[in-house]
């Protein structure tokens, strides 16, 4: 079929469904979106189509339930009575969607894709399947950000931020919502073991903020990011901080949304995969298995067990006879006091023969995995 494509403004406007069956009751949920007057004629009327409360007249079709219809729908199992009202239709200059054969019909149902206020409307030929086929599609490729597809301004006006986790590195592993939204960022604050492979497909109108937080060097003070989150929202900007793997997992997501919520600036949170259960499955280390361990916990190892606690650090002492306990322990980002962890927990009581592990790169091309046992994996 060649045809001219266009939407219609159907709110408030009669269109007209014959049938009562399953197809009738999906183009009818339809159209109840779209906001139109819907009468349904039908013999019979499905449960399911009667729980819609639509009008609906239980009768044969007539052609005089044209009459004053904007558009049609012929959904029956009979060819003869989709066709007779197609004829109808025809005589009143009503468009007319026939769901058995699309080609004796006058107008077409697209395969339709709705995201952030935009519409994508795919027909195949009258070969539905394709259609669907090619809609599914392009659906992937907005979803993961691979179409340049960026939602209206007014979807956020204003200013937002969103506070994404990517994920333990592997870029595919980022959640496909937190993807969608770095791809129609303004802004991205982004952390250094955060996916990076994902700034490189962005627009060079996107501004990247490096915050680069590493153990032993900052280039931006967590009052400074917070800073700058707040600062671009309020120019009217889509803010995206991205984060290594869950944004408050020890990624002081708590302190951004805090800030945002003081300076009245929306936000939304979008979970990531966390580190702390990803990279010891990428090594082949279940953090929790039958018959051996049926509890984890995850520490930061910032805290060095050997120094006193710091009052006014943020720094919070642990507990390491209760942790020695604990089936599996994950500690994140404790190189560099590893063997005054090691040596604390084994102190506590935990078996020096505990098997252990070290992971480097978690879940990327470069990852590393040293094995030993709580007595050696330090050395």
């Amino acid at each position: 079929m060649t045809g001219f494509p266009m939407l219609l403004d159907l709110t408030g406007r009669r269109v007209v469904v014959v049938g009562g069956g399953r197809v009738a009751t999906r183009r009818v949920r339809a159209l109840l979106d779209a906001g139109a007057d819907l009468l349904v004629v039908a013999p019979d009327i499905s449960p399911e189509l009667a729980q819609l409360g639509v009008a609906a007249v239980q009768r044969g079709f007539e052609p005089a339930d044209l009459d004053g219809a904007w558009l049609a729908f012929a959904c029956t199992d009979s060819a003869e009575v989709n066709a007779a009202v197609a004829e109808a239709a025809a005589l009143r200059h009503v468009f007319c969607v026939r769901a058995d054969r699309a080609g004796d019909g006058t107008a077409r149902t697209p395969a339709v894709l709705r995201r952030d206020g935009l519409t994508v409307a795919v027909t195949g030929g009258d070969d539905p399947l394709r259609a669907v086929a090619l809609r599914d599609a392009i659906s992937v490729a907005l979803d993961v950000g691979e179409l340049p597809a960026r939602p209206a301004r007014a979807a956020v006006a204003g200013g937002s931020v969103a506070l994404v986790g990517g994920g333990p590195g592997d870029p595919e592993l980022i959640t496909v919502r937190g993807r969608r939204l770095v791809a129609s960022a303004d802004v991205v604050v982004v952390d250094r073991l955060a996916p990076r492979a994902l700034l490189d497909d962005l627009p060079d109108s996107v501004e990247v903020i490096d915050c680069g937080k590493a153990a032993h060097r900052h280039n931006m003070t967590q009052d400074e990011i917070n800073d700058v989150l707040v600062e671009r929202a309020l120019d009217g900007k889509r803010v995206v901080r991205l984060k290594g793997g869950d944004p408050f997992v020890f990624g002081r997501g708590g302190e951004e949304a805090e800030a945002c919520r003081a300076a009245g600036i929306p936000f939304v949170v979008v979970p990531g995969v966390t580190s702390a259960i990803a990279v010891p499955a990428y090594a082949g280390i279940p953090v929790t298995h039958r018959d051996l361990t049926s509890a984890f916990a995850v520490i930061t190892g910032h805290a060095d067990p050997d120094e006193s606690e710091n009052p006014g650090s943020g720094q919070t002492s642990l507990d390491y006879s209760a942790l020695a306990r604990i089936g599996t322990l994950v500690i994140l980002m404790g190189v560099a006091h590893l063997g005054n962890i090691a040596a604390a927990l084994i102190a506590a009581g935990r078996d020096p023969s505990t098997p252990a592990a070290c992971i480097e790169r978690g879940t990327t091309t470069r990852q590393r995995t040293i094995r030993g046992t709580l007595a050696t994996i330090a050395d």
